[in-house]
């Protein structure tokens, strides 16, 4: 199940990047699989409302748990009944731009991601987790103490992870590509363009096969 805010939903016209992770995983994985969640709209922005359908290639399974300006705040009382219902056992997850930005400082996000564990595990006890740390941004390229904020949080995610991971529902996070780029990477400096989609695909993919062995690595801007 992909989880996250504006750049996992995606707007009308585009892949997004659960698009592309479905792509790698066809190719690389032997075992059945689908993507699953309560929700399938990309957002339309004339609207301002998740109710689109116009993906640039609608031919793969939609389903997500996602929402443009929702953040780990918002999905933690969710996540429990979406795994409930659609059977989860895997969720990839990109949260923390929207709640460092609106709601919650560093601390607090990393609160709400626990409760999000909590409650993901009250409902599988063998989920497993990838967690995606908040990814360069523009507001975080301009101003400086949001950017000590995304830095503290990602390093409170990544310890969040390491005291709650456990061997029947691992926490595994995920790296931030190397090489994303908000000027290439994006189209308005925080919502990935088609290279940023193969971006963070990659980052989910990579984390998968070297902790395990899911999913064959690939280049970046392949699949």
């Amino acid at each position: 199940m992909p989880v996250g805010d504006s750049m996992t939903i995606g707007s009308a016209g585009e892949h997004t990047w659960r698009y592309r992770i479905w792509r790698r995983l066809c190719t690389a994985y032997d075992g059945p699989f689908t993507l699953v969640g309560p929700r399938e709209t990309l957002y339309d922005k004339v609207t301002e409302a998740p109710t689109s359908y116009a993906y640039a290639d609608p031919d793969f399974p939609r389903a997500h748990l996602a929402g443009w300006g929702e953040g780990w705040q918002h999905m933690a009382p969710l996540i429990g009944d979406a795994v409930r219902q659609t059977r989860a056992n895997l969720l990839l997850v990109s949260l923390g731009l929207i709640d460092l930005g609106f709601y919650t400082n560093a601390e607090q996000t990393a609160e709400n991601v626990r409760a999000f564990v909590t409650e993901a595990r009250a409902a599988e006890p063998r989920v497993r987790m990838v967690l995606l740390p908040v990814i360069p941004n523009v507001r975080a390229h301009s101003d400086t103490a949001f950017a000590a904020q995304v830095s503290l949080f990602n390093d409170l995610l990544a310890k969040t992870a390491a005291d709650l991971d456990e061997p029947r529902s691992p926490l595994l996070p995920a790296s931030i590509p190397s090489s994303y780029d908000i000027h290439t990477d994006t189209y308005d400096g925080t919502h990935p363009n088609e290279s940023g989609e193969h971006k963070i695909a990659a980052a989910f993919a990579d984390a998968m096969h070297q902790a395990w062995g899911v999913t064959e690595p690939h280049p970046a801007e392949s699949v």
